[in-house]
């Protein structure tokens, strides 16, 4: 426990794995190695973590990179009849440890390929099965071999792996750091790793926290620490450079305001996605494979025949979930005070910005339409909202996926509330408190709901979420006086 809690910070549910499967062997004496994946963007650790548990359960570490692997001999060997045969990487890894229970780290797993000469992850089923690995057999050696005590510990960025193979791994995601963790990260490691480096001393150079935070907030925008690493490496190769120069050893502080004149100007903007509440314009949250992010959604309305245009490379299912936003409000045309015939005298254009990037997934469906519901009222989205989950046509908010980084992205971009489906709301046990202390979190079941947080004021005809009941065909329609909100 010292040594993971020396080399890591924070990553509790990891280090607790680790120490129950100790507390185990200490008790059975001999046990099948564990097999785990961890999964997390990049720059969170999960190799240096690897190597923190070859450590701490004082095995060999043999680390194996998978990323790019197309033939399946690379497992499993060649025949010996094949001229330049040899055995593969898994009987290599063994012969390096020299031992049989080390510790192989199979890093980036979900960056096999597969072509003609057989599919790898097909090969590594029986080599992460502990059922079967205790008779693995090599092509080259033909006899059997046994992996049982092997501890494997595999790395991934996305779960997308074979099925078969992901079931005989156990998952333990590594999701993104706060920005207090991103602190104390720098604070005991990342400063200290540089400075070595770049053959600094710590009399020679003071970072304080102000520009810690500096650093973090306006210079990088990641799940990791790789970035924020670079960052402290180019503010040390300067430093270097002006001890260099000046000839003296004389201490260097940097403060917060210090930052700009060394590593030139803000590359990031913290704070609010807007600035003021806009019509129209609502906040979404995205998860990718390198953590979360703020999505824009934009609607705007045109004098037109209902035509419906969206744009900003999205995906069939992203397409269709804003095609079910607008369902949604044209069912609940008469309770947002529009004409059941609205659509037929507006063209609606729904826009997510940075159209360069592919986009798709269910899970804007709330944003899609809260954005639809403000541009057709005209009611302003406030600024420091900010939204996710999937809608149906009834307006019900379904569950999603990668909660806990898309809370990160919306704290780390300053906003301070956040909706989500009532059916998360039991994930929100494994957010970090320094994120629900700084983002205040609603779970919604309707999109009632949404609206009633999200909106600066409710539409003309709801007056509390909820509060309507379906009546006959006849109640939707408004009297001629009523005018569609441009």
């Amino acid at each position: 426990e010292a040594i993971l809690d020396e080399d890591h910070y924070g990553l509790e549910k990891v280090k607790e794995r680790i120490l129950e499967y100790l507390a185990v062997l200490r008790l059975v004496r001999k046990m099948k190695g564990p097999i785990l994946c961890f999964v997390g963007p990049p720059g969170v650790g999960k190799t240096s973590l690897a190597k923190s548990i070859a450590r701490a359960t004082r095995r060999k570490y043999v680390r194996m990179s998978l990323g790019g692997v197309r033939d399946e001999a690379e497992i499993r060997g060649h025949r010996r009849t094949y001229i330049g045969s040899m055995p593969g990487k898994v009987i290599q890894s063994m012969k390096k440890a020299g031992t049989k229970n080390p510790m192989i780290l199979l890093d980036e797993i979900d960056k096999l390929g597969a072509d003609f000469r057989g599919d790898p992850s097909a090969a590594l089923l029986e080599v992460l099965d502990p059922e079967q690995n205790h008779t693995f057999n090599d092509h080259y050696m033909e006899v059997d071999y046994d992996l049982s005590e092997v501890m494997f510990i595999t790395t991934a960025n996305s779960l997308n792996i074979p099925g078969p193979l992901l079931d005989r791994m156990e998952i333990i995601r590594i999701s993104g750091y706060t920005e207090q963790e991103k602190l104390e990260i720098a604070r005991r490691y990342l400063l200290d790793k540089q400075l070595k480096d770049h053959g600094l001393k710590s009399s020679h150079l003071k970072v304080d926290e102000a520009a810690l935070v500096e650093l973090i907030r306006y210079y990088t925008r990641e799940a990791g620490v790789r970035g924020l690493s670079r960052e402290l490496a180019k503010l040390c190769r300067k430093i270097a450079r002006k001890i260099v120069q000046s000839d003296s050893n004389e201490v260097i502080e940097i403060s917060g305001g210090d930052i700009e004149e060394y590593l030139g100007v803000r590359k990031y903007h913290f704070g609010l996605a807007e600035e003021e509440d806009q019509v129209g314009v609502v906040t979404g949250l995205a998860w990718t494979e390198v953590g979360g992010e703020l999505l824009q959604i934009e609607t705007a309305l045109m004098p037109g025949k209902g035509k419906l245009t969206v744009t900003g490379q999205l995906g069939d299912v992203m397409q269709e979930s804003i095609q079910a936003a607008l369902t949604y409000v044209r069912s609940r045309a008469h309770q947002l005070g529009l004409k059941p015939d609205f659509h037929q005298k507006v063209d609606i254009h729904v826009h997510v910005p940075e159209g360069a990037i592919p986009k798709d997934g269910p899970s804007a469906g709330l944003a899609m339409a809260t954005s639809i519901v403000s541009a057709l009222t005209g009611i302003p989205v406030r600024k420091d909202v900010c939204m996710t989950g999937e809608i149906t046509l009834r307006g019900k908010a379904l569950p999603i996926g990668g909660l806990k980084e898309k809370l990160l992205a919306a704290h780390r971009g300053g906003l301070t509330v956040a909706l989500i489906p009532q059916e998360n709301a039991k994930d929100l046990k494994d957010i970090h408190a320094d994120v629900l202390k700084g983002v205040k979190v609603h779970a919604v079941s309707h999109m009632d709901e949404v609206l009633e947080h999200a909106l600066t004021r409710l539409p003309t005809g709801m007056s509390m979420a909820g509060s309507f009941v379906p009546g006959s065909v006849a109640d939707i329609y408004l009297d001629d006086s009523s005018t569609v909100a441009h």
